[in-house]
Formats: structure tokens, C-alpha cells, sequence
């Protein structure tokens, strides 16, 4: 299954994006889109799945100070 799953960044102070994904995202997950990275807070089914695809909403917010590479927290 691949899971094509548009990202909505809380706050608009970063762009979202629209992935591919090999496996279901899940509250608590982790992302990286672009240089940042984000928790997913919310999933949401946008239409049932599809042969091999399913549609999905992520509502995600950044994680304070987590950047490509920054592992200072």
C-alpha cells in the first residue's frame, strides 16, 4: 500500500507538502519535510483506500529546535 499523505504545518510558519509514504504515519510520529521536522498531532482518511493507494490529512507542528542534522534538541 502507499499512502499519499498531505501534510498541514499548525501556525502556518512553515510550508506543508504532499508525500508518498510506504507506511501509515501515526499520532506521536516523527516527519521530516524539507530541512525541518515535525509530530504528527492528527490523521484523517480524505477518501476510503484505493487498490493500492489510501488518501490521507496529517496535521503536524514543528519540533522546538529539531532541524536536518541539529541534534541539540
Amino acid at each position: 500500500m502507499i499512502y499519499k499523505v498531505s501534510y498541514v504545518v499548525v501556525g502556518g510558519e512553515y510550508p506543508g507538502g504532499i508525500r508518498n509514504e510506504p507506511e501509515c504515519p501515526k499520532v506521536g510520529d516523527i516527519v521530516q519535510i524539507g530541512r525541518n521536522r515535525f509530530e504528527v498531532m492528527e490523521i484523517h482518511e480524505i477518501i476510503p483506500p484505493r487498490d493500492d493507494f489510501q488518501f490521507l490529512h496529517a496535521t503536524v507542528k514543528p519540533v522546538d529546535g529539531a532541524s536536518n542534522g541539529d541534534t541539540s534538541g
